[in-house]
């Protein structure tokens, strides 16, 4: 059974990811704002999330519950090297959700941040050439939000 529910929470994310981009595409196309859009997404985004990270806490918990149910005394040591090992899983998987998320994440911020600076620094240049370098500081702060989260990332992946 827990085979099924972690195939759904492999699949359902995905769909959802797909219909959010049909979405978007959609109301791009019946002119609606991208701010709008983004908002939308963003919301769709989270919810997606908080249902699959409640999801997988509630199979954990399941399993757990299940195989405190079925100790006895003559199996116990084993009993205790499995949910050993299912502690190791579980903890594998919450590092690699966390490597994802912060990669995703600080990405988007990355992403957000050179979206408004860049556009700043080349009307800065434009107006005064000597204001490159300050320019090019600013944008490169942005893209190295990007950076740490990728270096954070690492980090996590190196612990688990």
């Amino acid at each position: 059974m827990s085979t099924l529910i972690y195939a759904i929470i492999i699949i359902v994310p995905s769909i959802a990811l797909g219909f959010m981009a049909y979405s978007a595409f959609k109301s791009h196309l019946n002119g609606v704002g991208a701010k709008k859009i983004m908002k939308k997404n963003l919301l769709s985004f989270v919810t997606v999330l908080m249902i699959t990270a409640a999801l997988m806490f509630t199979v954990s918990a399941a399993e757990a519950n299940a195989a405190d149910a079925q100790t006895n005394d003559t199996a116990a040591v084993q009993e205790a090297e499995e949910t050993e090992e299912a502690a190791s899983d579980n903890s594998k998987g919450l590092g690699l959700l966390a490597a994802g998320l912060v990669t995703g994440l600080a990405g988007i911020g990355g992403g957000i941040a050179v979206a408004a600076g860049a556009p700043a620094a080349i009307a800065a240049t434009s107006e005064d050439p000597k204001s490159f370098g300050k320019s090019l500081i600013f944008v490169a702060l942005g893209e190295s939000i990007a950076l740490y989260g990728v270096v954070i990332s690492i980090l996590i992946l190196n612990k688990v």
